[in-house]
């Protein structure tokens, strides 16, 4: 699942339940999410008058590989030229985690730059806890947090693919992903459409390579604020095509006030290690 603080950054350029260990049906459901690199071609949907964005267009690679016995690791790299009418700057997002489904642990690292000019840094490790999600983060700034039970990204996907196997079409749960300061969980609501094969000519199911016609389910994932009212609208909705193995495709991704699609332009399947005998 890809969430980051993008929209704060290219502004600023312009202008569930947790617990301690992942249950068994978690760790029997991730023994079938496949390691593999995806590469998106990312192109501007819709932009309003406020964003003060005029055209964009760029690309992210998403590298997802690990097991259930090891934990999992993600290389996130989100790129994009960002035209304003009076000039134009990149924007570029550099993401590694790591997250232990068996031991609840969770580590972040983001950097974020404009024109190569390091902007901000993220980093930090969240711990699973009786008492909720403990955050020790050491940038921004070193501080220590307290937050509510919330889901891990991978744990999360989990919880998706499990729902949609279930045929449950709406959950909610709370989820924290290092995004943004680091230093809070957001509120998620996922729809989960009923699973399809993609039609002829479907956008971009010919780059999934062996997966080109395998069923996927139309997953909706949206963002709040932890504080936020029943009315309020989401700070980030994302929508894509899911396969069983984790894989997604046909992306959108919906910043408010500006809206992304991605397109999967390539996928590689990374070299499946020998699955290690969990201590």
């Amino acid at each position: 699942m890809f969430r980051s603080s993008l929209a704060a950054l290219l502004l600023a350029s312009v202008s569930a339940n947790g617990s301690a260990a992942a249950p068994a049906t978690s760790a029997a459901i991730a023994t079938g999410l496949v390691a593999h690199r995806a590469v998106y071609d990312l192109e501007l949907k819709d932009a309003s008058e406020r964003s003060g964005i005029a055209s964009m267009y760029g690309r992210m690679v998403y590298e997802f590989d690990g097991n259930y016995c090891e934990g999992f690791t993600t290389n996130f790299r989100f790129v994009t030229q960002i035209d304003t009418g009076d000039n134009v700057r990149v924007s570029d997002q550099q993401t590694k985690t790591f997250e232990s489904l068996k031991d609840g642990k969770f580590t972040f690292d983001t950097k974020s730059f404009t024109d190569d000019q390091l902007d901000k840094e993220v980093n930090g490790a969240a711990q699973d806890k009786p008492e909720g999600v403990k955050v020790d983060l050491t940038q921004p700034a070193s501080r220590e947090l307290q937050l509510e039970e919330s889901r891990f990204p991978t744990e999360h996907m989990l919880d998706v693919i499990k729902n949609a196997k279930d045929g449950k079409r709406f959950f909610e749960a709370r989820v924290f992903d290092g995004s943004d300061d680091g230093d809070k969980s957001l509120v998620t609501t996922t729809i989960v459409g009923k699973q399809e094969t993609p039609v002829t000519d479907e956008a971009d199911a010919g780059n999934a390579g062996q997966f080109a016609k395998a069923a996927f389910w139309p997953v909706t994932i949206s963002y709040f604020n932890e504080n936020a009212k029943s009315d309020t609208l989401p700070v980030y909705r994302m929508s894509f095509k899911l396969y069983e193995n984790g894989i997604t495709r046909d992306l959108t991704m919906d910043y408010g006030d500006f809206v992304l699609t991605g397109k999967l332009a390539k996928l590689e399947l990374l070299d499946k290690k020998a699955a290690p005998v969990c201590q």
